[in-house]
């Protein structure tokens, strides 16, 4: 049992840097050329992954519609998930962006119930509320304000959560070989994203330190992060094992305190509790009730960190 947590710990010490890694190279680069350069790290790391564990057979079978089908499940989680995160990051203070995006875990419970048809209870409803209303706590000051450039950034952050909902409901509806994909999703970003920055004129002119920071975005944050996740996954205590996740928001606050100085209020310390208060209801509550239904709606939360 010992060796899952050592898998989830290394997922969430990678995933807690991302707000600080990525702000600091949103700094001279924009999002699509972060993501483009990041997506092909991620994707030939997972691509040498497959290879060694020999899990890269099973696209033998694929059709060029599995192929496809593959591509669309995955964009919102690879593409539009990331467009909008490092979009919201480039807005505000990144440790708020991180704080804003996590409401993804009870966005993959609202599609859950949209796309899988699962059943919105009582539960799913009060943890909804206590979500937004901890987003609202972060930003409120802005807000009521009309920091229009924190709103603005807020409300990419919010996307990219939503797109991240849909993304595991497919993903959950999905039969196909979850590594793999996650490997087909990065390499159709990288090639999408290049797309996108040629036809802009936005192609990127690296330095050996905006390498290094992309190349930890691609093969760590995204590559090693998941995978190892995966692997934690597979242990006989999944519920444990997940709920290890969110404590990721809270290291990602240190992260950015120690390297990007941003100082740290106390709204977004409250608003972060009040969102993890409605994702550990769902958690809680939720599963109890849905344990006696065929396909709980807590599982969404299981296998939302497919990506």
């Amino acid at each position: 049992m010992k060796k899952y947590y050592v898998y989830a710990a290394v997922s969430i010490l990678g995933w807690s840097t991302v707000a600080t890694v990525v702000k600091l190279l949103l700094g001279s680069l924009n999002s699509f050329q972060v993501l483009s350069i990041s997506s092909l790290f991620a994707a030939t790391f997972l691509l040498v992954v497959n290879i060694a564990t020999g899990n890269i057979k099973k696209l033998k079978s694929y059709t060029a519609k599995d192929y496809l089908t593959s591509v669309l499940i995955g964009l919102p989680g690879a593409f539009l998930y990331y467009v909008f995160y490092y979009t919201g990051t480039s807005f505000m203070p990144a440790s708020q962006a991180f704080i804003v995006n996590y409401l993804w875990p009870i966005m993959s419970v609202l599609f859950a119930c949209i796309i899988l048809k699962e059943k919105m209870t009582a539960v799913k409803i009060i943890a909804l509320l206590c979500s937004f209303a901890g987003v609202i706590i972060v930003v409120g000051k802005d807000l009521f304000g009309f920091e229009w450039q924190t709103l603005i950034g807020a409300g990419f952050c919010a996307l990219g959560a939503v797109s991240y909902g849909i993304f595991t409901a497919l993903n959950q509806k999905s039969s196909y070989d979850k590594r793999n994909s996650l490997m087909i999703a990065f390499f159709s970003t990288f090639v999408l994203t290049t797309a996108i920055n040629l036809a802009s004129g936005n192609m990127p002119s690296l330095s050996g330190v905006q390498v290094l920071g992309i190349a930890w975005n691609g093969i760590v944050t995204i590559g090693i992060a998941n995978t190892s996740w995966q692997l934690a996954l597979e242990s006989k205590d999944t519920a444990k094992i997940s709920n290890l996740a969110y404590i990721t928001p809270f290291l990602s606050l240190i992260w950015t305190w120690l390297i990007l100085k941003e100082q740290i209020s106390v709204f977004s310390l409250i608003g972060l509790a009040v969102i993890m208060l409605g994702i550990l209801i769902q958690i809680k509550f939720g599963k109890k009730k849905d344990e006696k239904r065929d396909e709980p709606a807590a599982k969404t939360l299981d296998k939302a960190t497919d990506l």
